[in-house]
């Protein structure tokens, strides 16, 4: 296929005039026919690098996800960009399943996800090969690799469809993988020589920084009153300490709600879509959340406990500013938080025990650094930058100052020694401190000369100098479990020698203020694709328009549009649809599905209207969604008034549309609006034939709910939403009366 082709299936689907980096060539090389291996940054497009083949293609591209609670969310994104799409997974129910196999084997869909588990099944995998298979896509597939972060057993098995497929090429994809995990994910899938597009790591405008201590509500409280009302994650290490930072964070003027696993899916999907439309700023989570999530604004993330890995820790803060501008990912950071890690460790057996203890090290390592983190993350992934100081790290900000630290030195180099090398730092600090803690007496150690000896330094500054004199060789950490610190010989000549010390200290105030940080990010926002200036309050209510008509089709805001194109949409502020084509993230698909009521608001704002007075923003309410008697008691506006005359006269949804100059979808909601109120129209004549609402009538009772997605996935493309809407407003009208 050719550039100029490829390029116009990513303006008529995607809305997109150019590729990110290496997406063409991921693409071109599929579309070749041969295997690939992606390593791309969360955000960096990687669903494009298959979804765009797809389309290109004949037959079907199997999509393998490990994400079963946000398949239909990525469906529902597909198939509003005008792509036919499908799932099948535990979620269905055995007739669901079977719709969507009969769909795929009829070749009526372009993409369909599954689950490893069920490729793991014998049946399935007889189901696989009856269908025209043209491209495998594996989505996180590190998840394939003992020497991943999260690695499971299921995907192993996938290296079977390259036996059932041999011609067929896999693309494998993932957004963290070192080079050892890469070059297991090509030994198990057997890809052999199959080019390898890695991505650049570093991401400029994030700003990493640790703090040494433990996270307290305090001290999280204290970060969020800096950024008052910006989107955060606050990642936490249990479920319970979710609920209760999102307790505490709301009852301080923070509003957040909490996710985990233990929740129901009904209201893990609601907290989600809250979070991304931005009706709640903070989400207090575990890591189960998320993957998938398409929020591009996300200012901070805050790892309130220490990460089991590297990779995890660096997947979960790449969902920090991925609109190119400044934003911050803190870690609290203990030598006691490994603790809570380990005792879960311990219960492994095997190379999975040795993996995690590693990865847990490996973590530990990062919180200790005294040279810049950024450096550290990029070469643990295999990625370079240049010089000593990325000048955005909390290590390559602070100030610092010599300090003469001579005595301290002694002291720790002194107490290390007394102690019998066989500890931490943290006891040595507590010996030195003069510490009652029971483990100090129990050794004796309170009878040491060394006893508490240091009087003007607290533990987290006896910890810099002990890091400090790691660095000059004085003293040498072992790694593992168990930290203890001891003496190397060039310390033991320097206690003799009897010489002054001086390190180059941090203080505890940073270099640069956000905003001189922001000044040097900017360069690199812009680079990235960071939105324009844009018109704010006209994003408030295309942002509430989107709510809307998000709500009434029953799928996730950014299904209709992501944030990044309604901030492009308030900057270009177009007021037809050639000019609203050319925004980026809009295609035809989605012009002609939600042109008109974004192109409403638009020009009612230009034309000075109060916000949310406009026919489409006042209308386009889930009305059936909502209890009646919010509205039934209160009069039509002229706007509703004026279509409900036009329906009265004998015209059709389409004729009325027409005659007001309205999308069908904005009559639709007229309509709900006069039903509700309780104002006479004659709906029956509206409705499709017996047999059709017999059969949409039939598939609401199935969906066991008043959602219209899932009634839809049902239905097939037979049947239109226009339909669905019309029969459940006629089965709640017969209820209401």
């Amino acid at each position: 296929m050719a550039a100029d082709s490829r390029r116009a299936l990513l303006k008529q689907h995607f809305g997109y005039d150019e590729f990110r980096p290496h997406q063409e060539a991921i693409i071109a090389n599929a579309l070749a026919g041969r295997h690939s291996l992606v390593i791309m940054p969360t955000g960096g497009g990687k669903s494009l690098c298959y979804q765009l083949p797809a389309l290109a293609m004949d037959g079907l591209t199997l999509v393998v996800s490990p994400l079963i609670a946000l398949m239909q969310d990525q469906v529902d994104g597909l198939r509003a960009n005008g792509i036919a799409a499908g799932f099948i997974n535990s979620s269905l129910d055995n007739a669901a399943a079977s719709a969507a196999g009969r769909k795929a084997q009829a070749g009526q869909v372009r993409l369909l996800y599954v689950a490893p588990e069920r490729v793991a099944m014998p049946g399935f995998r007889r189901f696989l090969e009856t269908l025209d298979l043209r491209l495998i896509a594996i989505d996180e597939a590190h998840c394939i690799s003992e020497w991943g972060h999260d690695f499971r057993p299921d995907y192993r098995t996938l290296s079977d469809l390259r036996t059932l497929f041999p011609d067929t090429p896999v693309m494998a994809l993932t957004a963290t993988a070192t080079e050892r995990v890469r070059q297991d994910i090509v030994d198990q899938l057997r890809l052999g020589d199959a080019p390898q597009f890695v991505s650049g790591f570093d991401r400029p405008n994030l700003t990493y920084t640790v703090r040494p201590q433990t996270g307290t509500p305090a001290a999280l409280r204290e970060l969020l009153d800096e950024r008052r009302g910006q989107p955060a994650i606050v990642y936490c290490f249990s479920r319970k300490e979710t609920e209760e930072l999102a307790e505490y964070m709301t009852a301080h003027g923070h509003p957040a709600v909490a996710y985990h696993a233990g929740l129901d899916a009904a209201t893990r999907r609601l907290t989600q879509e809250r979070f991304i439309d931005g009706a709640v700023p903070i989400v207090a989570a575990t890591i189960a959340f998320g993957m998938g999530i398409d929020k591009p604004d996300i200012r901070l993330v805050v790892h309130y406990a220490l990460p089991k890995s590297v990779e995890g820790y660096y997947q979960e803060t790449g969902r920090a500013g991925r609109d190119g501008l400044p934003s911050d990912c803190v870690l609290f950071f203990s030598e006691g938080d490994r603790a809570k890690q380990e005792f879960f460790i311990q219960k492994m057996t095997g190379d999975a025990r040795g993996t995690a203890e590693r990865q847990l090290q490996q973590i530990v390592d990062y919180g200790r650094l005294t040279t810049c983190r950024r450096k550290y993350l990029l070469a643990y992934f295999g990625d370079t930058t240049a010089g000593e100081s990325c000048g955005n790290c909390d290590v390559c900000l602070a100030e610092r100052q010599s300090v003469d630290v001579t005595v301290a030195a002694q002291k720790i180099l002194s107490a290390v020694i007394r102690t019998g090398e066989r500890f931490g730092i943290a006891h040595v600090s507590n010996v030195l401190l003069g510490s009652n803690l029971q483990r100090v007496r129990e050794l004796g150690h309170d009878k040491l000369s060394v006893f508490g000896i240091v009087d003007d330094y607290d533990r987290s500054g006896l910890r810099r100098i002990a890091d400090g004199l790691i660095e000059k060789g004085l003293l040498a950490r072992e790694s593992g479990q168990y930290a203890t610190i001891s003496v190397t010989g060039a310390g033991r000549a320097w206690l003799r020698s009897r010489e002054n010390l001086t390190l180059e200290m941090r203080v505890d105030e940073p270099a640069a203020r956000p905003e001189r940080r922001s000044e040097r990010t900017a360069p690199a926002a812009r680079s990235a694709g960071a939105a324009p200036d844009y018109d704010a309050a006209l994003f408030e209510e295309l942002r509430a328009l989107r709510r809307r008509l998000a709500d009434e089709q029953g799928v996730p805001a950014f299904v209709v549009f992501g944030n990044a194109t309604l901030q492009a949409l308030a900057a270009a502020r177009p007021t037809d649809r050639r000019a609203m084509l050319q925004v980026s993230g809009v295609g035809p698909a989605k012009l002609n599905q939600y042109g008109e009521p974004f192109l409403a608001v638009i020009r009612k704002h230009l034309n000075g209207a109060p916000a949310g007075r406009d026919d489409t923003a006042d209308t386009l309410q889930s009305l059936p969604n909502r209890p009646a008697n919010d509205v039934e008691n209160q009069p039509l506006g002229a706007t509703h008034i004026m279509t409900q005359r036009l329906l009265q006269q004998g015209l059709s949804i389409a004729e009325a549309a027409h005659e007001r100059g309205f999308t069908r979808n904005t009559i639709m909601s007229h309509l709900e609006r006069i039903v509700v109120a309780g104002e006479p129209v004659d709906l029956a004549r509206l409705l499709p034939s017996p047999e059709r609402v017999a059969q949409i009538t039939a598939a609401m009772k199935a969906a066991e709910g008043e959602r219209l997605a899932p009634v839809k996935e049902l239905l097939g493309d037979d049947y239109t939403y226009d339909e669905i809407r019309l029969v459940r407003l006629a089965l709640q009208s017969e209820t209401a009366h």
